[in-house]
């Protein structure tokens, strides 16, 4: 089987409302799908969503990656050899995971298609029957991110994710008066992006916030401040998790040789889609390190990417892949599967997502074909 065709089309979904973290607010979200089709006729579907703040890929260079390197030099590729797949996307452009996350999961979707397996069956079977779903609270004023999670417990809701990151006493309060609405039984895991910057802010805020019993606190210091990491992890007794400072195998290493970090966050954006998100569970699971699947808000094809991974391995405790209840609009049919408070995959072939093409080309805003 090889590669015949490969289409790009560069989409803007539209949310329910912004979404706001620590250096952006997004009114939508910028995303490239890849439809691949093969000479047997199968079709497989990938996306891209990328982050200049994470991995230094814009929309733009994205789209240039995938339009003119990387979808050229996988025509006549076979999608099943992952490994020769990923080879030639390495020898032929460095980095850019994002761009390459794309074709990877599109492959993926057609193994699973020919196969006619769930894609998680290609990477270990299921292992996990469902996870929990965690609403992620965008960054306002603590009695409005209150008064948001206070709607989302009376929904169903278990677990919430605090996106904060503007200034350390502001981003206490917020975190306190939704402690203070949800009480004590609720989850409460907090993601900074990098907003704290360094170690003694991040210690200080830790001082006030040590009683609230929270899950986890996500990157607080800059990216490639694994150092700082460290320290906070020796002196607090909140759990750390590494998210922006995870992007490859070389980060990995580092962070298992350093022990600077209790959890990492994986995400298919940040290391290049579904084959190298198994190596970096499987290195974690070495050193005894517990992982999340996480997203940059995709859409259904990309949030399905991430759960295969996320139902296939042990060491994978949590996930956070909420993109599909956040659009207006999608092209795939994956909230289906998000049961409040429980999130369970079918087991249909692939991806296991039906793509509405007729959707996908009213929110399209360019196309390409290349053969």
């Amino acid at each position: 089987m090889q590669i015949k065709k490969i289409d790009l089309f560069a989409v803007h979904f539209p949310l329910e409302k912004p979404f706001i973290i620590s250096y952006g607010t997004y009114p939508t979200m910028p995303s490239i799908i890849v439809k691949i089709t093969t000479d047997e006729g199968i079709v497989g579907w990938g996306e891209s969503v990328p982050d200049e703040h994470v991995t230094g890929e814009t929309f733009e260079s994205t789209y240039y990656a995938l339009k003119h390197v990387l979808a050229p030099a996988m025509i006549g590729e076979n999608p099943l050899s992952f490994e020769k797949i990923h080879e030639k996307m390495d020898r032929v452009l460095k980095g850019a995971p994002a761009a390459k996350a794309a074709i990877d999961i599109a492959c993926f979707d057609i193994a699973g298609k020919k196969l006619d397996v769930p894609v998680y069956q290609l990477i270990g079977g299921r292992y996990h029957d469902k996870f929990p779903i965690t609403h992620v609270l965008s960054i306002d004023e603590p009695e409005k991110m209150a008064d948001e999670a206070e709607d989302k417990v009376k929904e169903g809701y278990q677990s919430f994710k605090m996106k904060v990151g503007r200034d350390v006493q502001s981003d206490v309060e917020r975190i306190k008066a939704v402690r203070r609405r949800v009480g004590d039984h609720i989850a409460i895991r907090v993601d900074v992006n990098q907003g704290w910057e360094n170690s003694i802010y991040t210690l200080k805020a830790l001082h006030q916030l040590e009683s609230l019993g929270l899950d986890w606190l996500e990157q607080p210091v800059v990216a490639d401040d694994i150092d700082a990491m460290v320290e906070i992890k020796s002196k607090a007794r909140v759990p750390l998790m590494i998210d922006e400072g995870l992007c490859n195998v070389r980060d990995m290493r580092e962070i298992i040789a350093k022990r600077a970090a209790d959890k990492v966050n994986i995400k298919l954006m940040k290391c290049g889609g579904i084959y190298p998100a198994v190596k970096l569970a499987n290195m974690a699971e070495m050193a005894g390190i517990e992982c999340q699947i996480g997203s940059m808000v995709e859409s259904s094809v990309g949030s399905a990417a991430g759960f295969h991974v996320a139902f296939s391995k042990k060491i994978i405790k949590s996930v956070e892949l909420t993109g599909p209840l956040k659009f207006k609009t999608d092209i795939g049919n994956l909230k289906e599967s998000y049961r409040i408070p429980y999130i369970e995959l079918n087991e249909k072939s692939g991806l296991g997502v039906s793509v509405d093409e007729g959707v996908l080309s009213t929110l399209t805003t360019n196309s390409n074909v290349i053969e």
